[in-house]
């Protein structure tokens, strides 16, 4: 604004306005400080932070003699791949001659020298029925007939429950997109897909998932131990997020427009569980009777405090933690009484640490973080079902991250519900034993990954 304009306001707008522009200096100020702050700052690294490992800076891989011997190895004469034990063609080679004097050797004279495999995959068509239902005009009462179908071999979808097991394993399993699935289909199994096929496939198949979900969600609802996170997801270009409420014996994954508390309360539908193993995420919190604290995360953050310079807290807050999950690990072979002991012995060292006065900020960050969640830092040491960690379901949402950084999520309400049916199936699976595979088609034929008898976790 020129000068010219500035005359033409009164002295009480021109206090206005430099105000104004002094509280958008002292904002600007501000935020120029915490980003010099922050740039300041140790980097962050899957060590010190949530970051994936993935996102690490590598280092070079070794030079010199080292990485002589390593590419010298390649290739090598090795023993390490077993027989097969039953393989469908034996070959048996025997000499006739001796290839050094030409005399005759008898074969009751021979033994084997080597044995190896050679091994070929045949090549997969598929297997097509063509069925004919014939039919005519009935002489007696003039109406027509046609012969009813064979059972499992009605009209509709030419593709059977084979096909629709690898399109959804492909798909789901292995974060194949559409385009790709129907080339690959051609490709190496000679069998034309379409897209919009595959889409229909997969639409048809989805009441069988949705009834699986429904019978480890019914189970999920009596869990006494449930451990949940949650991650970002994309739906018909909008931001949602996914969830995972697991256990040792079942998973159920959600995806939902959000990331509020009201998810898990939909989830559970009333149920509350005696504990709860989560990070420190907001809506994660108070809905179980206890709650373990995920202590990865917190030796992640304890990490970056030492790196960013608290010598005072963070380290021996660290070492307690490390020592507490130490102790966890061996919570099988531990009577009660014992682990009560071992629990209290943790308290009074986290009283000592916590009676540190640490002058770094995030030595302070961290001592008022756990002035405030202390009790529930120790809660798996005297309950052996409990993990220190959430890693379990870290794990469950890391091929769903994967899935949307190669497809970049879903372009219908259905395909993402239909997702996290699949996901729910194959981790549930998984816990019993099932291949991600044989989940699939079990589901698919109706079956159920749960047994009845079994107790809920």
């Amino acid at each position: 604004m020129n000068r010219d304009a500035l005359s033409q306001f009164s002295k009480e707008d021109l206090i206005e306005i430099i105000q104004a522009q002094g509280r958008q200096i002292a904002v600007l100020q501000q935020r120029i400080a915490e980003l010099e702050e922050r740039l300041g700052g140790p980097p962050k690294s899957s060590r010190n932070s949530s970051l994936p490992p993935s996102r690490d800076r590598k280092a070079n891989k070794p030079s010199g003699s080292e990485g002589q011997r390593r590419q010298a190895s390649v290739g090598r004469r090795g023993g390490g791949r077993r027989l097969h034990a039953d393989p469908d063609e034996r070959i048996e080679a025997r000499l006739k001659r001796c290839p050094h004097c030409a005399a005759a050797l008898a074969a009751t004279a021979q033994t084997p020298q080597e044995r190896y495999d050679k091994i070929e995959l045949p090549a997969v068509r598929p297997f097509v029925r063509q069925v004919t239902l014939y039919g005519c005009r009935c002489r007696r009462c003039g109406r027509r007939a046609v012969a009813p179908a064979p059972a499992g071999l009605e009209p509709g979808s030419p593709f059977g429950a084979s096909v629709a097991a690898l399109a959804i394993y492909l798909r789901y399993a292995h974060a194949i997109g559409y385009a790709r699935l129907a080339a690959l289909f051609g490709q190496l199994f000679g069998l034309a897909i379409s897209e919009g096929a595959l889409a229909n496939l997969f639409r048809r198949a989805k009441p069988r998932f949705d009834r699986q979900v429904a019978a480890i969600l019914a189970r999920l609802r009596r869990a006494r131990l449930i451990c949940s996170d949650e991650t970002s997801a994309r739906v018909n270009g909008h931001n949602h997020w996914q969830w995972v409420f697991q256990n040792e014996t079942l998973c159920v994954h959600v995806i939902r427009p959000s990331r509020g508390r009201g998810v898990p309360e939909e989830v559970l539908a009333g149920h509350r569980p005696q504990v709860w193993v989560s990070d420190l995420y907001g809506a994660q919190r108070g809905h179980a009777d206890a709650w373990q604290l995920c202590l990865a995360h917190q030796l992640r953050d304890c990490q970056y405090a030492s790196d960013a310079g608290d010598s005072l807290f963070a380290p021996r807050l660290q070492q307690l933690l490390l020592r507490a999950v130490v102790i966890g690990r061996r919570r099988a072979g531990l009577k009660a009484a014992t682990l009560a002991q071992y629990r209290a012995d943790l308290e009074r060292r986290l009283d000592s640490v916590m009676a540190l006065q640490p002058t770094h900020k995030d030595g302070r960050r961290l001592r008022r973080r756990y002035g405030q969640f202390r009790d529930h830092l120790f809660t798996f040491i005297t309950d052996p079902s409990v993990p220190p960690t959430n890693n379990g379901s870290e794990r469950d949402l890391r091929p769903s991250v994967i899935f949307r950084k190669v497809t970049n999520g879903f372009r219908s309400d259905w395909g993402a519900d239909f997702f996290a049916g699949v996901r729910s199936a194959i981790d549930t699976g998984r816990r019993h034993a099932l291949t991600p595979l044989d989940a699939i088609r079990k589901t698919l034929a109706g079956h159920a990954l749960l047994a009845s008898s079994a107790r809920p976790g």
